[in-house]
């Protein structure tokens, strides 16, 4: 889980335990630099793009799969579809139902399962 709290924020503590759990060990003072780097409290969209980016560099595809990669437990490039349409409705940046009906058209989602791979 990577709002402990579930306010919909990623606080530094949040952010720390995402790194270790990459197997990674983060410093304090990137943490914080990173959630600054923020227009206004980091949320999931934007964890999304800033973790991705500072986890593997900048290239954007990379980037979006690293941070599917993070809610795949068995790393089968795949996720439930009602994982993810909880996550995008109730997580950061909430999507509406019509937001998420029009990113579904385009997504390769077969028996309820996202191929986040092919997305």
């Amino acid at each position: 889980m990577m709002d402990q709290d579930r306010d919909g924020i990623i606080s530094v503590s949040d952010l720390q335990a995402i790194y270790q759990q990459v197997g990674k060990d983060p410093d304090v003072k990137a943490v914080k630099a990173m959630i600054d780097e923020c227009p206004d409290k980091l949320n999931f969209t934007h964890f999304l793009t800033l973790f991705g980016e500072k986890l593997h560099g900048t290239d954007p595809e990379a980037r979006l799969r690293d941070a599917f990669t993070l809610f795949d437990a068995d790393n089968k490039g795949i996720l439930d579809e009602e994982y993810v349409k909880d996550l995008l409705m109730n997580v950061g940046d909430q999507y509406s139902k019509d937001e998420i009906k029009q990113t579904w058209k385009e997504a390769p989602i077969e028996g309820g399962k996202l191929d986040y791979l092919k997305f």
